[in-house]
């Protein structure tokens, strides 16, 4: 496959960083700005707050009115307004008519250098009270909801930036403060750690004079205390979560720590967990649901971030079916790929799924102004698409035999079994844990 995503990245003096990407086959623009800040930053106690932060963002700042962000971007247009947090970053992106670049450019600017002129106590506590409503919908009250927070807890130690989920605890978001947010605006959401990039339809050179007008009064901040050097936790046993929930359905997960987002390793673990369980000729499928049909479905993925990875394995089961089985036959799985390489048939199958995905997802340009930001802030490369093509055209099927072997043991990982148990909470309860 021949790819090419040309960029251009300069940096203002205050220490913003600026990348540009031109296409005129349609004319809109897309605007994706990235904090590198996500929950792996929070100080302790503060669990939450990077994500509360991202709904603050959306609710006025200096010149833009209470609730009016959306309202000027409806107007405009935009088709795409939203901002999401990780444990890594948090992003703010908007697309609308190319002749709506001004617009937008103004709105970022104004919150990234004045939120702290309208953000007050109303605002603040209005917005814990939808995270803290989001976090019962999404988790708590969720079936298997709160398996994710046990698993995380039992991967990556306690002193680890990814112990925590991003949602963050109950405990540290009732415990919040104003003055926390101020603290934490000043410390992360300075210029010298955000990056703008600018996809679409536009000319160069006034883009470069609209960043300038916008942004280059707002001042430089102290170097923000991020997290960027790989910690992978160094788990050493495997540990067992034993989970009772009120579902109708058993489930089993495992998970293991795995290398960071574009390190060696990583987009083999991306091919692994398409020949295990993409599609119904997969080894996992055809094995649980098609075969034997012990599984309702199966998955298999490589989450990658930027310290630290996990890949994982979720098989939800049948009704009355063992998730003690269904181990054994994963694990049986696993361990013949631990031995010999898949076929030629499964590797091809994989690549071309992963490489046309990988394609297809860059063509619309809202998707692909955040992978430039993306591959920005893990890979050191805004221009990286190429290489990220590369890494899966090169993967040969003993590479993938041997990321399973080095990287999927079995004595290093965390499994969890979720039963299913009348009376106790949906979103899971964690009765034992062992090593």
């Amino acid at each position: 496959v021949s790819v090419m995503l040309p960029v251009e990245k300069y940096t203002l003096q205050n220490g913003l960083e600026v990348i540009l990407h031109e296409d005129h086959r349609t004319p809109v623009v897309a605007v994706n700005v990235w904090y590198h800040v996500g929950s792996k930053d929070e100080p302790k106690g503060k669990n939450g707050f990077a994500h509360l932060f991202e709904h603050l963002m959306f609710q006025g700042s200096k010149n833009v009115g209470e609730d009016m962000f959306f309202k000027y971007l409806e107007r405009a247009g935009a088709s795409e307004r939203n901002g999401t947090t990780n444990s890594d970053r948090t992003n703010y992106f908007q697309t609308v008519p190319a002749n709506e670049l001004p617009l937008v450019l103004w709105l970022e600017s104004d919150r990234m250098g004045w939120l702290l002129d309208h953000a007050n106590e109303e605002t603040f506590a209005s917005q814990r009270n939808v995270v803290k409503n989001e976090r019962r919908q999404n988790y708590e009250n969720a079936p298997y909801g709160l398996v994710p927070q046990f698993l995380r807890a039992a991967l990556f130690p306690e002193n680890h930036p990814y112990h925590l989920l991003t949602i963050g605890t109950p405990e540290d978001l009732d415990a919040a403060r104003m003055d926390d947010v101020r603290a934490f605006f000043k410390t992360f959401y300075a210029p010298n750690n955000a990056t703008v990039v600018i996809a679409g339809d536009i000319d160069r050179d006034r883009a470069k004079e609209l960043v300038h007008k916008y942004f280059s009064p707002i001042p430089k901040g102290a170097p923000p205390p991020v997290a960027t050097k790989p910690d992978p936790g160094d788990p050493a046993t495997e540990k067992r979560l034993e989970i009772e929930a009120d579902v109708e359905l058993p489930r089993v997960i495992m998970s293991w720590v795995t290398p960071p987002g574009f390190a060696p390793g990583d987009a083999e673990l991306d091919l692994v967990a398409n020949v295990l369980a993409s599609g119904k000729t997969s080894r996992l499928y055809k094995r649980l649901v098609y075969d034997l049909q012990i599984a309702q479905d199966v998955f298999a993925w490589q989450a990658s971030s930027q310290l630290a990875s996990t890949f994982q394995i979720t098989a939800t089961l049948k009704k009355g079916k063992s998730p003690e089985q269904a181990l054994k036959l994963i694990d049986a799985e696993l361990e013949k790929l631990r031995k010999a390489p898949p076929t030629k048939d499964e590797h091809e199958r994989a690549r071309a799924k992963l490489l046309s995905d990988l394609v297809f997802s860059m063509e619309q340009v809202t998707a692909r102004a955040n992978a430039i930001n993306n591959y920005n802030q893990l890979a050191g490369d805004p221009g990286y698409f190429p290489k990220d093509v590369a890494r899966y055209e090169t993967a040969t099927a003993a590479d993938l035999q041997k990321a399973v072997a080095g990287l999927l043991p079995q004595g290093r990982r965390v499994v969890a079994l979720v039963t299913p148990k009348p009376g106790a909470p949906k979103a899971g309860r964690l009765v034992k844990q062992t090593e």
